[in-house]
């Protein structure tokens, strides 16, 4: 008779040890948070329902990854659409009935993920990053599973064949294509260097500059954070807008209309502000978006600004902040190991 406590305990630790990489695994195939968290728990009860199937603890992060990767193919060929962020759109045009957004992957820590090292982490999180994830979902779901299973997970061409049930020729042709279509909408560094370029001292400086500006409804200060190219849009608002003479209008035509407060944080392994409108009814700010940005140089490249209060909730921001509550002294940018 199977020991009930001891297949508890192992499921426990299975968890514990593999469930941070399989989510930010399964974002990376679906572009949604949301989604990965979903096939995440039904990897797990799968494993658990399955369980007899594994002998030793070797085989147990390729069997998981097996479930997971072939749940999301399911779903992505389910979905029939990739998702989108506006800026693969056309300026001004309205979005189709059917069109599905990516969204942001919180930054999250974990035993497990602690105690990779550091320079792991950091390749981690520029896989994290959404002009990567983006560049995934112009692939086929069967490309996007071999990129990421041999490029980013680094298991060989014969066993990447083996989890998805095809040869290694296939694999290794599938992957050539993926690299190409991935490596030509890659045309800048990556934020992880970026960001290390900078500084952290010259990164305070830029969210300090950048959330002041907007609390003070300053148009010009926000735009003297950005570079001239600069792009902003607000998914799931299809509308985005480029370069300084665009945003500044549609700044000042609509938020500059209103009184905000930010906080900072990270997302995607990027720099990003919890943004709040304040409600004169209750008195307080409340949750509208989460601003991930891209930073180039010394300024702000691009603001991804997702909607609604739900993208807060997920990086752990609280929904509402009171009119003298105080966020400025504490940028969480030495935080990032």
């Amino acid at each position: 008779m199977p020991d009930v406590g001891s297949t508890t305990v192992t499921i426990a630790r299975l968890i514990d040890e593999h469930h941070a990489a399989l989510t930010a695994h399964c974002y990376r195939m679906l572009g949604s948070f949301h989604d990965a968290e979903d096939v995440v728990q039904e990897t797990f009860t799968r494993a658990w329902q399955s369980r007899h199937r594994y002998e030793d603890r070797g085989a147990e992060r390729a069997w998981l990854y097996k479930i997971a990767t072939n749940r999301c193919l399911t779903m992505i060929e389910r979905r029939g659409r990739r998702r989108e962020l506006p800026t693969d759109l056309t300026p001004g045009a309205a979005a189709l009935a059917e069109t599905a957004w990516l969204g942001p992957y919180p930054d999250r820590r974990s035993a497990a993920v602690e105690q990779r090292d550091p320079a792991q982490r950091l390749v981690d999180r520029e896989h994290l990053e959404l002009a990567f994830v983006a560049s995934l979902q112009r692939l086929p779901g069967r490309q996007r599973a071999v990129l990421l299973l041999r490029d980013v997970l680094g298991y060989p061409a014969a066993e990447v064949a083996d989890l998805l049930g095809t040869s290694t020729t296939a694999v290794n042709s599938a992957l050539q294509r993926a690299r190409r279509v991935v490596d030509a909408l890659r045309t800048t560094d990556s934020q992880q260097v970026e960001l290390s370029s900078l500084g952290e001292k010259q990164v305070r400086e830029l969210a300090r500059r950048y959330m002041t500006a907007w609390e003070r409804g300053d148009v010009d200060a926000i735009l003297a954070t950005l570079t001239d190219d600069a792009r902003y849009s607000m998914p799931p608002l299809p509308q985005w807008y480029e370069g300084h003479d665009a945003i500044r209008r549609f700044l000042q035509d609509g938020p500059m209309t209103l009184r905000w407060r930010f906080v900072p944080t990270y997302a995607n392994g990027q720099l990003a502000f919890g943004t709040y409108l304040w409600s004169p009814e209750a008195s307080v700010f409340t949750a509208a978006a989460l601003d991930v940005v891209a930073v180039r140089g010394a300024r702000i490249s691009e603001v991804v600004s997702f909607l609604g209060t739900e993208t807060l909730s997920v990086c752990g921001l609280p929904t509402q902040l009171r009119q003298g509550s105080d966020r400025h002294e504490e940028i969480p940018v030495g935080a990032r190991r």
